[in-house]
């Protein structure tokens, strides 16, 4: 498939923003059960409004993807069947309970409606985090779903999809939020950078699980197969009229297997390896500039791991507009 930098920066920045906000309402949650100090409303405010400018910098990025932009309101008409049209509802109603969370944090108007048994308050806060912890998992979801269920890309159908945009989202966005934590709450710093730390490792497994998958899976399709001719050697030497069409522009990335390898190294370099290590240093020195490091270089890492995720995905129609003699 053709890596459009439009979905990539959106897939990326929608990530970050929902995996920071998790982390700021993991603080939170662990500080209402009295596992962590009480921290200041800035922190939680912040954190939210940082959350919500990755939101709104990856919309923005999708309108570049959009060929008839003024007509974006119409992908949520099929939610029964489309996934997409699912995250086009989810996404906007994650964002607006981001946005109530922060506003209770930075108004400071926070009152107490219960108790639970453990003593643990449900305030405005929880109330709005708690909904907006359930819209971003369900956001994860929809948006890794829209991939996932395309039984004819291979290279995608699997349920890995789905947990590798949990765990690179909630990877970047608890990295991001260690870094926040060591400016602002450096009480709950080791909690955060230990967080991003093991979803990480945890990326990498799911990430390396998905590539050592890909590289088994054979074709179910071939170009003998294809025109039900069985001679073995069959070369297209022209495209055709299809040469140059929306076919050989959407559906297929048009470099060479070479840089594809690249990739996979620089990512799993970047996106994984060097924040680890950047997020144990800053874990063990508290050092806030390291963890801020960590975050973009994985930020980085993460969109060289995006482009790589189109890329590799094969459209059986590549057999037929793809090959030039």
């Amino acid at each position: 498939m053709h890596p459009a930098f439009s979905v990539i920066f959106l897939t990326t920045l929608i990530g970050a923003g929902q995996g920071l906000f998790l982390a700021l309402f993991t603080v939170e949650s662990y500080a209402a059960f009295g596992l962590l100090p009480t921290q200041s409303s800035e922190f939680y405010a912040l954190g939210s409004g940082i959350a919500l400018v990755l939101m709104v910098l990856g919309l923005i990025a999708s309108f570049f993807h959009l060929g008839r932009p003024e007509r974006a309101w119409r992908s949520a008409a099929q939610w029964r069947t489309s996934w997409l049209s699912r995250e086009v509802i989810v996404l906007p109603a994650f964002m607006g309970a981001l946005f109530l969370y922060g506003v209770a944090h930075w108004l400071d108007v926070n009152p107490v409606f219960a108790r639970l048994p453990s003593g643990a308050p449900v305030n405005l806060s929880a109330v709005f985090g708690t909904l907006a912890w359930v819209l971003a998992f369900a956001l994860y979801l929809c948006t890794g779903m829209i991939y996932a269920c395309l039984r004819f890309l291979r290279e995608w159908y699997t349920p890995l999809t789905v947990i590798n945009y949990v765990l690179l989202g909630g990877a970047s966005g608890f990295s991001l939020g260690a870094a926040l934590a060591a400016a602002l709450a450096p009480e709950v710093m080791p909690l955060l950078a230990g967080w991003a730390l093991i979803i990480t490792f945890l990326g990498l497994l799911g990430r390396g699980a998905t590539l050592v998958r890909n590289a088994r899976l054979k074709p179910k399709s071939t170009v003998q197969s294809a025109l039900g001719i069985k001679h073995p050697k069959i070369t297209q030497k022209a495209m055709g009229l299809m040469g140059g069409s929306f076919n050989t522009r959407e559906f297929f990335h048009g470099q060479k297997p070479g840089l594809l390898r690249s990739v996979k190294w620089v990512f799993l370099v970047t996106a994984f390896l060097i924040p680890m290590l950047l997020l144990g240093v800053g874990l063990s020195s508290a050092v806030g500039s390291v963890l801020l490091l960590a975050f973009v270089i994985q930020y980085l890492g993460l969109l060289a791991e995006r482009w790589f995720f189109f890329a590799q995905a094969n459209h059986p129609q590549n057999l037929y507009y793809q090959s030039v003699g």
